[in-house]
């Protein structure tokens, strides 16, 4: 049975509006039932989330067709040219996904288009389109992209197709907003005519593949029957996941609450690294320590400190729950004078690229150095390891403040694509060897598999002093190794060894 959340006292709750409820139901359960199974499915977004999940759709044996939208447009265009051949636009590793792209494409079963009228085709049609905020201060997100979205769905709309928003947006949107857009456009009525739901993405870089299937999916509709059709939409995708029925805006709190609760376990250890570099002993100890404490009843779940939070995601999800207590909320009952945790934690992760701005300086300074007029090495600009995922990568405010300071500031990252990625900085290298040299600091932002075989002499030739510096922002590089030949090293957490004397 699907799970539904208790009505709240209304006064259209009364004998009137159950019976028109119930009017609009069974027009909906006679078109859904003359349309039939879903056959065709098409994939608003072609990006981190969409790419690979039209792939798995059209991998289903019985979805027909799936039809991937993207926008011919300067920037992104070339998406559409390299999907309809079977290769993945996604430049880092993702397991399967260029097969899987190839076989769907082959078969038939797979096309990419920027003809949205092929909307009417569909049986289903979901929305992948990234939702990030304005202002976060005034917490306003920047629905436009979602919105040109719905509009191009709501201007082919026809009866009896489910419309999803895997967005992650603030909670009220799938049933206010989305809703309201696909009506005007469309002239047809949500609940009615078509039914509309909300199941977010829960994936990762460098697993998209492996999250869709494996992951339960959330699946909330603006009514019971938008959630049934979503359900039947989704679950042949999944292997060992499962389906979890429930309201639209039940979905969009979980999924941004989940988020929320993320970056506050990274904002945990991160304080708690600072907290260790304060009294000089190594975070990674105390980490081994906490997480040691497992048993029946028992979770100490504790993540890893770094540079900085970056993508799509956290960096923003904490500011659409805040919304939607704001959007949809009654009276909030709450400490008087108090920031919110879930604010505060944010603030410590944004924090992060600054810190390493101060380790920096404190590595310069033993040999007479400051950032100004040192040139620094800034190693990863994607936010995570072996991708080209570069969307909102902390190591961009700390390039940039870098360069306020006075320091010139080399690039390197080999995943991200200097030409066709819309997040490269400008002047990114993928010579190595030509960032690091005559480098006064050398500054690990990404833990990529190259940066973890560096050799300390060889980084310390290509410097050319007898004291570089090296900043360990994803605990990639062994201290002692870089000490020993002269390197002055810091890095997050590592009170133990952040105020080493020179060596070499």
């Amino acid at each position: 049975m699907l799970q539904r959340e208790s009505p709240r006292s209304s006064p259209n709750m009364n004998p009137e509006y159950q019976i028109e409820m119930h009017t609009m139901t069974e027009n909906l359960a006679t078109l859904i039932k003359k349309r039939g199974p879903i056959r065709t499915v098409g994939v608003i977004g072609m990006g981190y989330v969409g790419i690979p999940a039209a792939a798995l759709f059209a991998d289903v044996p019985h979805f027909e067709h799936v039809y991937g939208f993207q926008r011919d447009s300067p920037s992104s265009g070339y998406k559409i040219t390299m999907l309809n051949r079977g290769e993945s636009p996604l430049k880092g590793e993702e397991p399967g996904l260029e097969e899987l792209l190839g076989r769907v494409v082959g078969a038939g079963k797979f096309s990419c288009t920027s003809d949205f009228a092929k909307v009417a085709e569909c049986d289903a049609v979901t929305l992948a389109i990234q939702t990030p905020f304005l202002d976060k201060k005034d917490l306003l997100p920047d629905f436009t992209p979602l919105i040109e979205g719905l509009r191009n769905v709501g201007r082919h709309l026809t009866p009896g197709t489910l419309v999803v928003l895997e967005s992650t947006i603030t909670p009220g949107t799938t049933a206010g907003m989305a809703r309201e857009i696909l009506e005007a456009e469309s002239g047809l009525v949500a609940g009615k005519d078509f039914a509309l739901a909300h199941a977010p993405e829960r994936v990762m870089v460098g697993r998209l593949l492996r999250n869709i299937r494996e992951h339960d999916r959330i699946v909330g509709g603006i009514d019971d029957l938008s959630t049934a059709r979503a359900v039947e939409l989704y679950a042949p995708v999944l292997t060992t996941g499962e389906v979890i029925p429930m309201t639209a805006t039940a979905a969009e709190v979980t999924k941004t609450a989940e988020n929320t609760f993320r970056d506050l376990q990274i904002a945990a250890v991160n304080q708690l690294a600072l907290y260790c570099e304060a009294m000089g002993i190594n975070v990674y100890d105390v980490r081994a320590g906490v997480a040691s404490l497992e048993g029946e009843g028992i979770t100490r779940a504790i993540l890893w400190p770094g540079a900085g939070v970056g993508g799509h995601c956290l960096t923003k999800d904490t500011y659409h729950l805040e919304r939607g207590v704001q959007v949809l909320g009654g009276e909030l009952d709450f400490p008087a004078g108090r920031e919110s945790l879930y604010t505060l934690a944010r603030g410590i992760n944004d924090f992060m690229p600054e810190h390493m701005l101060h380790l920096t300086e404190s590595a310069l300074a033993p040999t007479g150095k400051t950032l100004a007029g040192s040139k620094i090495a800034l190693l990863g600009w994607a936010f995570i390891n072996d991708s080209d995922d570069a969307r909102n990568t902390p190591a961009e405010p700390f390039r940039d403040a870098a360069l306020a300071a006075g320091a010139e500031v080399a690039v390197h990252d080999p995943w991200v694509d200097p030409v066709t990625s819309p997040d490269a900085p400008p002047g990114l290298l993928r010579d190595l060897d030509a960032v690091l040299r005559d480098a006064d600091a050398v500054v690990v932002f990404a833990g990529h598999k190259e940066y973890r075989g560096l050799e300390p002499a060889r980084v310390k030739v290509l410097c050319g002093s007898a004291h570089p510096a090296v900043v360990d922002g994803r605990n990639v590089v062994d201290p002692d190794a870089w000490i020993a030949v002269g390197f002055v090293y810091r890095g997050i957490g590592r009170g133990d060894k952040n105020r080493h004397a020179l060596r070499g």
